[in-house]
């Protein structure tokens, strides 16, 4: 059995062992140094009840599974896996570092959120599980303890993988019993139940619930026994209704009776329209959108790119200098910079928008801090340099066929 302690080298020297700062059900998670570059990274393996069961090989490989699940998902709501070894037969996933907290310190520590700053990260977790679905698995243990906010940007980052499984929606399959009260819906107290993305939606829904209300919502086996749900307004008057009652239509007991997609519970949120998926152009601080959206729409993307520089500057207040400083952009209003950024990927067809780049850049290994070499192989990815130099603005290409995540540039 294999215990970690702080100051201990593995790997070879590779790293360096800070402290433990999870543990779960069936992992557990240290900070380490990686002595090379001295960034902090976490590494997780199976605890130490899982290394003296006689099913460990089994839970060993299901673990190794998750790890290449995970290494193959880069979007900038789900944390990113770095590399998988092996120290003394145990495996051992090594993920990026997220300097935060998650939702439920958050909500002990500030109370019940508004709903505006509470759907501003069900909405960046909703994209995640939309993410995760289209690649044909659950997350199946979606709570606010598994939603890290980072410190700086205030970002949502869906972690905690350990249950994910792949499904076929409407299938009776076996799963295994783990699972969080409150959270998990009535399909996961059965050893076989129909699973489906409708699974994660009752347990995003009860996340919101519990944003809103800081209440726990009550178990689902609980509720299968005539114990009816506390509407969410019952805790918090300022919930309006839409929101009230898309939070119960997605923790609808039954699955047959609950919102059957994430984007379908979205979208009865009032975060995407429900007709022709139609960007809510809901400015947090009054800014006009629908400029920048009909220049999109007509597929005028220099003027769209003109438009998303004067736009951006005008909400940080920033006209007057022309530019952006790095406070300005770590405290830009996440619903403009959502709408903003929906605008171009919808018009584009997913192939511009902010959260392209990102996508890109750190599947590149980008992070907040800069390195060069990685910042001029973005530079190379999206278009922006040629033969090894940068391109001028004159020179960018305005037009669809340009590179993916090529603008906006301006």
């Amino acid at each position: 059995m294999q215990i970690w302690t702080p100051n201990q080298n593995i790997q070879n020297q590779r790293f360096t062992i800070q402290k433990v700062i999870g543990s779960g059900g069936y992992g557990i998670t240290y900070s380490a140094i990686e002595q090379r570059t001295g960034k902090t990274f976490v590494l997780k393996t199976l605890n130490h009840l899982q290394q003296t069961k006689p099913d460990f090989p089994e839970q060993q490989q299901k673990f190794v599974q998750e790890a290449f699940r995970l290494a193959k998902c880069h979007h900038p709501h789900i944390v990113e896996v770095h590399d998988v070894f092996q120290e003394n037969q145990l495996w051992v996933m090594v993920m990026e570092y997220i300097d935060g907290q998650d939702l439920a310190e958050y909500i002990d520590q500030q109370g019940k959120l508004s709903e505006h700053e509470a759907l501003c990260y069900v909405e960046q977790v909703g994209n995640a599980l939309e993410y995760i679905h289209q690649r044909g698995f659950l997350h199946r243990d979606v709570k606010p303890n598994n939603i890290l906010l980072r410190r700086t940007t205030k970002e949502a980052v869906l972690i905690d993988f350990g249950l994910a499984r792949e499904f076929t929606t409407g299938r009776t399959g076996s799963m295994t019993s783990a699972k969080t009260e409150g959270y998990a819906p009535l399909e996961q107290y059965e050893r076989r139940g129909n699973f489906g993305t409708y699974t994660d939606v009752y347990a995003l829904a009860a996340t919101l619930y519990s944003l809103l209300t800081g209440e726990v919502p009550f178990p689902a086996n609980f509720r299968k026994t005539g114990i009816p749900l506390p509407p969410p307004q019952q805790f918090n008057s300022q919930i309006s209704d839409r929101v009230n009652g898309a939070i119960l239509q997605g923790m609808a007991l039954q699955p047959q009776e609950r919102t059957p997609t994430v984007l379908e519970f979205r979208k009865n949120l009032g975060l995407v329209s429900s007709g022709d998926p139609e960007v809510q152009l809901k400015s947090s601080v009054g800014m006009d959108y629908r400029q920048l959206r009909d220049l999109l729409a007509a597929g005028k993307w220099y003027e769209a790119d003109e438009e998303t520089a004067r736009v951006m500057l005008a909400v940080a207040q920033r006209e007057k200098e022309g530019w952006l400083r790095v406070e300005d952009i770590d405290n830009f209003p996440c619903e403009d910079l959502r709408i903003i950024d929906q605008l171009w990927v919808k018009y584009s067809n997913g192939r511009f928008g902010f959260s392209v780049q990102k996508r890109i850049y750190q599947s590149l290994g980008g992070t907040r801090e800069y390195n060069k070499e990685i910042w001029q192989a973005f530079g190379d990815k999206v278009g922006w340099r040629k033969g090894g130099d940068w391109l001028y603005y004159r020179d960018i290409t305005f037009d669809i066929t340009a590179p993916e995540a090529h603008l906006p540039g301006g």
